[in-house]
Order: structure tokens, then sequence, then C-alpha cells
């Protein structure tokens, strides 16, 4: 299938929440995930790659250099992440997608996974679902982390293409409709949730052969996801370097399935929907 998606270069600046459009809200809830393309600049995205570059210790010049297959980069608040992460078009986004006054704006663009041409296997393209909250006791090992049904502490999942990414380039795999399955299993599991890994390979397994979408697009791209969306990395097949950011979207509130004035947003719908609560 082709992403559902919209140009930000046509995006007229009118500050309704709903300046996306009923396809388009219906898509997210029914796929979860919304492509937007030219969310940011050109130029913005070459002023972060420098950045990037550089703390790669990598030469854009010199493939001798590019001696793994994945390297990650952490967190970035300086000036070309921040303008890329609160672009007006992104925050009404988040307004229709969300809720308006439901999320925390970024300062910052989270962890980079930088993919080069490499002939070894980078060792992390299994099927997953980001965690988003710690167990009790707290770990800093995030793959004993925790997903629940309402989605503690992650609004969306989002995939912010900082050099132009084609289907060789390691385009982050996104399998359609995963989502709802998610919801489906974790609904038994209540507030605490379950580990990251074991509702992972439980989501991962339900859905085999399910429909992918590859996450390809211009530098500028960005794709929302829900945040219950089934993703995998990949080889890189390509020639070029790929520069993504997979930072979440925070709730400034907890989301809510069952709400007294029936305003629920396309995250909740879509769970909603899931466990025939519509």
């Amino acid at each position: 299938m082709s992403p559902l998606r919209m140009d930000a270069a046509h995006d007229k600046g009118d500050e309704s929440l709903h300046f996306l459009n009923r396809d388009q809200i219906e898509g997210f809830i029914r796929d979860g995930f919304l492509r937007i393309d030219g969310a940011f600049s050109p130029e913005t995205a070459a002023a972060a790659r420098e950045i990037l570059w550089r703390d790669s210790s990598c030469d854009p010049n010199d493939r001798s250099t590019w001696t793994k297959p994945v390297i990650r980069l952490w967190d970035y608040p300086q000036q070309p992440f921040r303008e890329a992460a609160n672009m007006p078009v992104l925050h009404r986004a988040f307004d229709a997608l969300v809720g308006e006054g439901r999320w925390v704006p970024r300062e910052s663009l989270g962890t980079f996974p930088l993919r080069f041409p490499h002939p070894n296997d980078p060792g992390d393209t299994g099927w997953h679902v980001d965690a988003s909250f710690p167990p009790d006791p707290p770990t800093d090992n995030y793959l004993q982390w925790r997903i629940n049904i309402n989605s503690k502490g992650r609004a969306l999942l989002m995939l912010f293409l900082f050099s132009d990414v084609g289907e060789d380039d390691a385009p982050t795999r996104i399998r359609v409709g995963s989502h709802q399955t998610m919801a489906r299993l974790l609904a038994p599991a209540g507030e605490a949730g379950m580990p990251m890994m074991e509702i992972s390979q439980a989501a991962a397994s339900a859905t085999q052969g399910g429909e992918e979408v590859s996450a390809t697009g211009a530098a500028g791209t960005v794709y929302l996801c829900h945040p219950f969306i089934l993703h995998a990395a990949q080889p890189h097949r390509g020639k070029t370097p790929r520069f993504m950011a997979q930072p979440p979207l925070a709730p400034r509130v907890p989301f809510q399935l069952s709400r007294a004035d029936g305003n629920y947003s396309p995250v909740e719908q879509a769970i909603r929907l899931a466990l025939s609560l519509n």
C-alpha cells in the first residue's frame, strides 16, 4: 500500500485542529501511521547531518571509515533538531492525533541509529514495539521496560528522516494495522502492562505475514505512528548512509479509554476500536 500522507508544502497555515482531513484521520486509526512530506526543510536536515557526521567519527567522503552497520548517537538539542521537532505543521498534527493540550513539546530529538552500507548483520532487525515506562523496581535496561493498554508515557512514535531514504537505504519497516493487535494483547494486563520483549514477540507472531510499509521519503519527511505500532530495522543495501531520529512524543495527560465527554483522540479511538468499545 502507499502510505497515507499529507504534504506540508500545501498546508495553508490553518490553525484548526482539524487540518487533517477525514481520510487521513481514519487512515491513522485503521493503519497506525501517517506520513508528512516536507515537515521540515532540506536545509535543516543538512545542518543536522553535519553535526551527526562529526559525532559519528565517520567521514562522508571516505567509505573506509564506515566500519559498522549501525552507530547509535544520543540526544540532540541543537538548533536544527529543535527546529525540526517544532515545526507548526507537526504541532498541528500532534493536536489532531493526540489532542490539544495533551502532549509535551520536544526540546531535542532522541536516539539516532545511523545505518551504513555494510556486509555485516546489524543485529537489531527484530519486530518490536517501543516501551514507555520502567518496571517496579526500576531498571536502566530498556529491554525490560513495559507497555500498557493506556500507553503510559508515550503518545506517539515518530520517525524523522534527516537524509533521503529509498527502499535500499535501510528504511524502518512498519507492520500496517499491528497497533490494533497490540491493543487486544495488552488489554488483559491492565495498568501493569507487559515487558517490551514479551509483548513484541507475541504481537509479531500474531501479525506474521501482515502487510508492511517501508518508511521511505526525502529528507524532511516525518512519520507519525501510533505508540502500539510494530516496526523493525533492516540491513542497509544501498550506497548512502541513512540518518533518522526515532523520538517519542510524550503525553501531558494520560490517555483515557472511557471519557464522559466522548472527546477521544484518534490514538484513543484506535485502541477503543481494537477493543470493540466504539
